[in-house]
């Protein structure tokens, strides 16, 4: 939705406002054009309504303001002593039309706050309830909000299960794109796969500024640019891409920034020709080929092979993604596909029974079509990548038919979607055209960011869907405050005890705070109550 577009919305809604409660206003002793006037009108109403002026900011925070409504359309009724439940369900129902037949038909006699009646049940339950998610949308949006790790592609860093609290204040929070959605309800209803959201209209978004800028290594919680299309081409006829707040919630290391020239060897990461080195808590891991004589997999009562690791043989070398691949009778070895640790590595290749194990490595030149930016002039693998430019804002790059690929996607719909344009890239022969005009060179709009996962032959990540706009960062995850282990037998052994309020960012080994927490709870609760007692004596 453009700017204009926009505008023509917002004047839209005054006017139904003026016209549906201008009496409200005369009836109160007011002008009937206070109602007419934009942010002014407000102001006027909670005056009426008799709450703080600052409510008018709540009004212009995006799915707040749904809120927000129906809270001021059942508080004006109350002003004028419509308190029951059947007016408290109808203004509510009909979305605020129900303002109108009351405005035009009903003899209306503003109530001091002596003459006011006793509010109904369902009107103090709604109020109760509305400002309770009003609260909890803020932090949501603007400060703090939940989420669970799906995959391992991070494993031994974070681990599936882990429950986080990712910050959005440290990259600066992002407005929401889509104004019409349920509360803390991200693409669809819990346990449904109906929308939460109408797609439009969309809002232009701004990001608040943050306190830090996304450095090499930070673990990000971003949207998922591509949505559920592996590829990086169109959707498949009939469907739509989700709009950019509702894409799916993808959490990676950034290893590249914005104007970084990378390159993937063996798997491991080179920033301008240098070796990427992590912080001591990420933990890469591999996959490698085990051979072995020893049973290193769960087995059932009928010696079938299981695809969890034994407990005992896993909790040894903390190894939580591992299967067997093959039996060998005549020989009986077991070959076992395992994405280790060097740390697992080292303690495994002296295990009782072990044959071999083999890094399972790429070779260069063996090319993978999966890989980005899927093209037969590339012959790169995940484990042997690049180099690549990452797009940084204000930098020009060369357009030539060989480098469209790469920033094709970037042009078209992340680019375009920013500044509001259509783009479409074309190309004639060996000339690349930009909306029907020949280009050679192009400017970045946006900053761009290459993610990817510690466990790397286990991760859907950059090198599959490529670059990562800005607009499409969350924020930062900082807190692990509750984790589980659902292949883990018995619900004590689910529980990860030590993972209990940990940070996700740091030095050395992570600490559990959980035991202090509960200590200063129960000192905040004893507290609480001595000084209850003492009001009492």
């Amino acid at each position: 939705m453009s700017l204009v577009e926009w505008l023509i919305v917002v004047l839209g809604i005054q006017v139904v406002h003026f016209l549906g409660t201008w009496k409200f206003y005369v009836a109160a002793g007011k002008k009937s054009w206070h109602a007419a006037v934009p942010i002014y009108n407000a102001l006027v109403l909670l005056k009426i309504i008799k709450h703080p002026w600052w409510w008018t900011l709540l009004l212009f925070i995006p799915i707040v303001n749904l809120i927000m409504f129906p809270v001021l359309w059942v508080e004006l009724l109350n002003r004028f002593g419509k308190t029951s439940i059947k007016d408290t369900l109808l203004v509510i129902a009909s979305a605020g039309l129900y303002l109108f037949y009351i405005n035009y038909t009903q003899q209306l006699k503003y109530l001091t706050d002596n003459e006011l009646k006793k509010t109904n049940a369902l009107v103090e339950w709604f109020g109760s309830l509305a400002f309770a998610i009003v609260a909890a949308t803020i932090v949501h949006t603007y400060v703090m909000q939940p989420f669970v790790i799906p995959t391992s592609s991070l494993e031994k860093t974070l681990l599936v299960g882990d429950f986080l609290f990712v910050s959005k204040f440290h990259f600066g929070a992002r407005t929401p794109m889509t104004p019409i959605a349920m509360p803390m309800m991200h693409d669809v209803f819990m346990g449904t796969k109906t929308k939460s959201y109408l797609p439009k209209p969309q809002i232009p978004s701004v990001r608040i500024p943050g306190f830090e800028a996304i450095e090499h290594n930070d673990i990000v919680v971003f949207n998922w640019p591509i949505d559920n299309f592996v590829d990086i081409g169109p959707p498949p006829s009939g469907e739509m891409y989700k709009p950019i707040d509702k894409k799916s919630n993808y959490v990676k290391r950034c290893v590249g920034l914005p104007g970084d020239s990378l390159e993937v060897r063996d798997g491991y990461v080179y920033i301008n020709g240098i070796q990427n080195e992590l912080p001591d808590r990420a933990r890469l891991q591999f996959a490698h080929q085990i051979k072995s004589k020893s049973v290193l997999v769960s087995i059932d009562n009928q010696r079938r092979l299981l695809p969890e690791p034994n407990q005992i043989f896993a909790a040894k070398f903390d190894v939580s993604d591992m299967y067997a691949t093959a039996f060998d009778k005549k020989t009986g070895i077991y070959t076992y596909t395992a994405h280790l640790t060097k740390e697992a590595y080292l303690g495994i290749k002296n295990y009782p029974g072990i044959i071999s194990i083999e890094k399972k490595t790429a070779q260069k030149g063996v090319k993978d079509n999966s890989v980005f930016p899927n093209t037969a002039a590339n012959d790169w693998n995940t484990d042997q990548f690049g180099p690549i430019y990452i797009p940084q804002a204000g930098k020009t790059v060369a357009i030539t038919t060989e480098s469209i690929a790469f920033y094709k996607r970037i042009i078209e719909v992340y680019e375009g979607s920013e500044i509001g344009i259509d783009n479409t890239i074309t190309q004639n022969g060996t000339t690349v055209l930009l909306n029907g005009n020949p280009i050679t060179e192009y400017t970045f709009v946006m900053d761009y960011y290459w993610m990817m996962g510690d466990n790397r032959n286990n991760s859907q990540d950059a090198r599959s869907w490529g670059y990562v706009p800005m607009n499409h960062v969350i924020g930062k995850p900082v807190f692990v405050w509750m984790s589980f282990n659902n292949k883990a037998k018995g619900l004590l052994n689910k529980i990860r005890w030590d993972r209990f309020f940990t940070t996700v960012s740091g030095k050395g080994e992570t600490t559990s705070y959980f035991i202090p927490f509960l200590i200063a709870l129960a000192g905040w609760i004893g507290f609480r109550k001595f000084q209850k007692r003492r009001k009492k004596a």
